[in-house]
């Protein structure tokens, strides 16, 4: 079988044969926490292995060297009776892990969206962690220098405002500066087999979208990974020590259910497909689903005009949203939660909102929404009464253009 693999120093074509052992995920044995979803008996006619199985590929790069793991609680390994977290498994095979970089939500997930993350210790290792939330995003030179080398695993959903790409883009960046190879174990994104929306403009750059990239880009964080690096995108043009250890059976057609929810409010395969154009509700004060169960499979407002509407629902403070929009208020809007996966993205929810919404000067968190479209002209468009296909047809040169830069990085059909 021929895989892309991303060398210490060079983008290398190899043949080999697969050494490690483990397939798709499996329900975990123990009791199911906030963090699990439910599994599918299927996903692939043969086992998909992620890149933190392939144990015999990436454990010679690793021995003798000092390392700082990037990690959440998607961070596993898959074994037939359940899984087991990368950490753990790297030190029972004395790893020397000197530290864990935690993103936003936290090292074991269960902060709220855009909650600050304290550095602390790991209870179930001892292990320090070192937020990438907190009082810096980018880890600084004193935090790497007793570090050879980094290794990021954490699963992506591909939508550009998810911000685990800003994290791994910015400790890309900091080892660049200070010569520190960079790990990077794949994983499928759920949202591969597109890419659509608007794309981000220079001028609003930001953690919620730090490259000019559209809205959901059709990339697994490895390929993306590559991308970053190849393309001139780290500060001052420099390039990291990249190497990408690929996935096994896997491809973008390939309906890929993950077990364990990447963040608080994405519970389901429902919510991840419906993210990327539910998303965009961010930006404004119209509720997606938190303070529910059915986090991004809903939307609605006190303002929404309850004529249009046969559909509503109250949010209050619950796991992963302590501070939900609209909370306490009676919200009319739509259900989705029997959404089929979504092949595209789409504005028609968001354009409907808008126009049934009672008092329009509501709406918008302009700045907000600007961070998360990449552009001002989205929401001018919407205000003026643009259709969703004019809307999409002025995307269309952009889309394109990003097309031929994808390419270039593609590993998996």
């Amino acid at each position: 079988m021929i895989l892309f693999l991303s060398n210490f120093k060079s983008t290398v074509l190899l043949s080999f044969l697969i050494c490690a052992s483990c397939g798709n995920p499996a329900k975990n044995t123990t009791a199911q926490t906030e963090n699990t979803l439910e599994i599918p008996t299927e996903t692939a006619p043969e086992k998909i292995m992620v890149a933190a199985n392939r144990t015999a590929i990436y454990l010679p790069l690793i021995k003798g060297k000092k390392i700082a793991v990037v990690a959440n609680q998607t961070s596993v390994l898959y074994k037939d009776t359940g899984y087991t977290h990368l950490v753990d498994s790297l030190l029972s095979l004395q790893i020397d892990i000197k530290k864990v970089f935690s993103p936003e939500h936290g090292f074991r997930g269960k902060a709220d969206a855009g909650e600050k993350v304290k550095d602390g210790l790991d209870t179930r290792t001892g292990l320090p962690i070192k937020s990438l939330h907190g009082k810096n995003r980018k880890p600084t030179p004193s935090q790497l220098n007793d570090i050879d080398l980094v290794l990021f695993d954490i699963q992506d959903v591909g939508v550009r405002f998810y911000t685990y790409i800003a994290t791994m883009q910015l400790v890309m960046e900091a080892c660049a500066e200070a010569g520190i190879p960079v790990l990077v174990l794949d994983r499928p994104n759920p949202n591969a087999h597109y890419i659509g929306g608007p794309t981000m403009k220079a001028e609003h750059t930001s953690f919620l979208g730090m490259t000019k990239i559209p809205l959901v880009y059709g990339m697994t964080i490895g390929e993306y990974a590559q991308m970053i690096n190849e393309e001139g995108w780290l500060t001052d043009g420099k390039k990291t020590d990249l190497t990408v250890i690929p996935l096994e059976n896997w491809s973008r057609n390939i309906a890929y259910h993950l077990p364990i929810r990447p963040s608080p409010n994405l519970p389901n395969d429902t919510a991840i497909t419906l993210y990327p154009s539910l998303g965009l509700f961010e930006g404004t004060n119209v509720n997606a689903g938190r303070g529910t169960e059915f986090q991004f499979q809903r939307y609605g407002a006190s303002f929404l005009d309850s004529t249009k509407y046969d559909f509503s629902y109250v949010p209050e403070p619950n796991f992963g949203s302590k501070y939900p929009k609209e909370e306490g208020k009676t919200c009319y809007g739509s259900d989705l939660s029997r959404t089929a996966r979504m092949n595209e993205f789409t504005l028609k929810w968001i354009i409907e909102a808008y126009q049934n919404c009672t008092d329009k000067s509501k709406f918008f968190l302009t700045d907000g929404f600007t961070k998360h479209a990449g552009t001002t002209k989205l929401q001018e468009q919407i205000e003026a009464g643009l259709s969703e296909t004019e809307i999409k047809a002025t995307w269309q040169a952009d889309l394109e253009e990003f097309q031929e830069i994808r390419r270039k990085y593609i590993i998996y059909k």
